[in-house]
């Protein structure tokens, strides 16, 4: 296993054009199964489970979560038992053709599969303790895997040869990748992040844990909110994927680079910046939103 990514870069006529160098820091390829910022955020928090004694861990996620699909193969290759608690109690009697669903059952994770409103309680220390009551003791850990050991990771991200990038950019889910950016980058660096949601909750929530520093979010590329997509998006992943052999997933880093080109573009970077965009992985998720895409009539991604 390699903590440590490569910097591909980007050869597209539009960066020639424009006087732009694009690097994409490929954090997908660090693990087979547990890749991105899922391995960052988990590395830290598998260590101080293990160290307090706990033999499960507990998280929360939708049908194709990352996170989900990651805890799920970290507990096993470190020998803890898994419970995924899965919003949506309609989800019980068809799991089985989920792929991300069927990939974490694989590899060891129980499944709760509960309602829209339940689900909303997965803050609430109450229905923790609740859980607790029901499956004995565990090491919890929140949706999107977000928490400050999480953060702790993802400063790792960042390494000394990337101290020539004058933009750093990442896409946000909730915000503790962001975070962990924000806090190792250099004073003369500036961080940008593509909200994958919709919502002001974000700034709050990523000031919770980051450090002051030079960042703001790009808002207007999440094509109208989280795990939304259209043809246009499904289209630019597959061209991007053909044209620089740089897969991308729909949901996060797909919209972050069509987001960056676009501004590109439209010339919001001066000639001769240097931007290094991160690859959070969640390729894993390609495979589910085909069945999503196909049952809509919309392109399907290229695996």
């Amino acid at each position: 296993m390699q903590e440590q990514s490569v910097n591909q870069k980007v050869f597209l006529p539009l960066l020639t054009k424009k006087q732009i160098s694009l690097l994409i820091k490929r954090e997908d390829l660090i693990h087979p199964m547990i890749s991105g910022n899922k391995f960052r955020k988990l590395k830290y928090n598998l260590l101080a489970a293990k160290k307090q004694g706990f033999d499960t861990l507990l998280t929360f996620g939708g049908a194709y979560s990352n996170h989900i699909a990651a805890t799920a193969y970290s507990g096993k290759i470190h020998g803890l038992k898994t419970i995924g608690i899965i919003r949506g109690d309609e989800l019980s009697e068809k799991w089985e053709a989920n792929p991300t669903l069927q990939l974490a059952s694989e590899h060891g994770m129980r499944f709760i599969f509960v309602s829209r409103d339940d689900y909303r309680n997965k803050e609430n220390p109450s229905y923790l303790k609740k859980l607790q009551h029901e499956n004995g003791p565990f090491y919890s850990l929140p949706e999107g895997g977000t928490n400050t050991l999480a953060v702790r990771g993802c400063e790792e991200i960042l390494r000394s040869g990337d101290a020539d990038f004058d933009v750093i950019c990442c896409a946000v889910g909730t915000g503790g990748t962001l975070a962990g950016i924000i806090n190792s980058s250099l004073e003369n660096q500036h961080v940008l992040g593509f909200p994958a949601v919709k919502g002001d909750f974000l700034s709050e929530d990523i000031r919770r844990f980051a450090h002051e520093g030079h960042w703001n979010l790009i808002t207007k590329y999440d094509f109208g909110g989280y795990a939304k997509v259209n043809a246009e998006l499904i289209d630019f992943v597959n061209v991007f994927k053909r044209k620089t052999q740089i897969p991308l997933d729909p949901i996060y880093t797909g919209k972050m680079v069509f987001g960056i080109l676009d501004l590109v573009q439209q010339d919001y970077f001066l000639p001769k910046t240097k931007i290094l965009a991160i690859h959070t992985g969640g390729l894993q998720g390609k495979a589910g939103m085909n069945i999503l895409l196909k049952k809509k009539d919309l392109p399907l991604l290229i695996l």
